[in-house]
């Protein structure tokens, strides 16, 4: 029986953190927060005790890298949007193991894999967003792995999610795998960020997006799969949507036959689009 628990593409847009906040924005995010409080029951429920984030704030220009370090803790804000996260404080456990094996399946498959036991080596919001909520209790150790890759294919990074899966299969435990970018990442244009919170930049990005939801509900991953990368850069994916490569690497790729599960629907955030979505294991 596969260790692998539970599959999830997620959102981190940083106006969950916000959404926590007295002012004008209070609440605003409630619905994702919500999601991934549920993912996180998920979690527990299954047994799960790693949890591995595909990142696409972890901005990487050569390879791909796995952060290996024992022990995470820090205070973070963001230097993208200061405004919106600053003094989160987080704290977790990690999982070098199984991180220096996924690296060690991944170079086997012709994959620049490197895994990184580093003390200065941080997290990025991308995986400290969701564990915020999924993970308040520390429960889960946490591995994340760069998803903002500006010079790679997708087909490397869908080698690297079948290296995740085949790390997993021998792990001595359950893991879960959460893809934690958005859908279309066409970001709103600063003077209309304020206007923008709860909106998106262009229709065309809406409708693609809307049609991609309903794939997945579907199981249409052969039809996806065949689009991602003209999606990807149409429609401006966060990272190029790197992370959602990855996760259907893991999931199988166009032969995946599971039907999303939508936990958050689609909502708009800043001009992009974002969903927390359950990928059934199959």
């Amino acid at each position: 029986m596969s260790t692998l628990a539970l599959a999830a593409k997620v959102t981190h847009v940083p106006s969950l953190y916000l959404s926590e906040l007295p002012g004008e924005h209070h609440g605003c995010r409630q619905a994702a927060i919500d999601g991934h409080k549920e993912i996180g029951r998920r979690c527990r429920e299954l047994g799960v005790d790693t949890i591995v984030v595909f990142d696409t704030h972890w901005l990487v220009n050569s390879g791909y890298h796995i952060n290996c370090k024992p022990h995470f803790k820090g205070v973070y804000t963001s230097h993208e949007l200061p405004h919106f996260i600053q003094g989160m404080e987080y704290e977790y456990e990690g999982n070098p193991a199984l991180g220096k094996a996924i690296a060690e399946k991944a170079r086997a498959k012709g994959v620049r894999a490197m895994d990184h036991d580093v003390e200065t080596l941080e997290l990025e919001y991308g995986t400290l967003v969701p564990m915020r909520y999924m993970n308040a209790d520390k429960h889960f150790k946490v591995l994340s792995i760069s998803a903002f890759c500006t010079s790679h294919e997708h087909e490397d990074s869908r080698k690297l999610g079948e290296a995740v899966r085949e790390a997993i299969q021998e792990y001595d435990g359950k893991v879960a795998v959460l893809a934690s970018g958005s859908l279309s990442h066409r970001f709103i244009w600063d003077r209309e960020a304020e206007r923008g919170m709860n909106s998106y930049t262009r229709e065309f990005d809406r409708q693609v997006d809307l049609r991609v939801v309903e794939m997945w509900k579907d199981g249409q991953w052969a039809e996806f799969c065949a689009m991602l990368p003209e999606y990807a850069e149409y429609c401006f994916g966060e990272g190029l949507m790197h992370d959602t490569a990855m996760l259907l690497g893991v999931m199988g790729w166009d032969q995946y036959t599971g039907k999303a599960e939508i936990v958050t629907p689609l909502f708009p955030s800043s001009g992009t689009g974002q969903i927390n979505a359950i990928f059934p294991i199959v």
